[in-house]
């Protein structure tokens, strides 16, 4: 593990919750950008030198869509970033806490992520997250 890369939080409407978090609170607005794969749009914000994602869903039977009609608005994953996912997720398998995922799947920002069970990691979803190589996260 080398540091948190960000806190997840899934909203309804990026519209309504990006000038909060921008305006009162002062995050760096990045930028927004769609993983269709998992059917969302993600506002990245800067606090420091943690980035808060601001997770909409783009499709009702995204993984979003289905969170926030069963918990509502709220932090939703933890992401740990890591220079080897693949290694990682090995040793968390031969840990008998098997990542999601088989392999790493496209995520924000060039990298690619696996994510925890809650169940796994003490009632938190946790998402594993390593940078593309040779592209600096925002």
């Amino acid at each position: 593990m080398t540091g948190v890369d960000h806190i997840g939080i899934a909203v309804r409407k990026l519209t309504d919750a990006i000038p909060f978090w921008r305006d009162q609170l002062g995050l760096q607005f990045v930028a927004i950008e769609e993983i269709p794969t998992e059917k969302v749009r993600v506002a990245i914000l800067k606090a420091g030198a943690t980035r808060v994602e601001l997770i909409e869903p783009t499709s009702p039977d995204s993984p979003i869509a289905k969170y926030l009609e069963k918990r509502g608005p709220g932090i939703h994953h933890l992401a740990l970033k890591v220079d080897d996912l693949s290694a990682r997720m090995a040793a968390l398998r031969d840990a008998g806490r098997p990542t999601l995922d088989d392999a790493p799947r496209p995520g924000a920002d060039g990298s690619v992520v696996t994510f925890l069970h809650p169940g796994n990691a003490g009632g938190v979803l946790v998402e594993l997250t390593q940078t593309a190589a040779g592209r600096p996260k925002h």
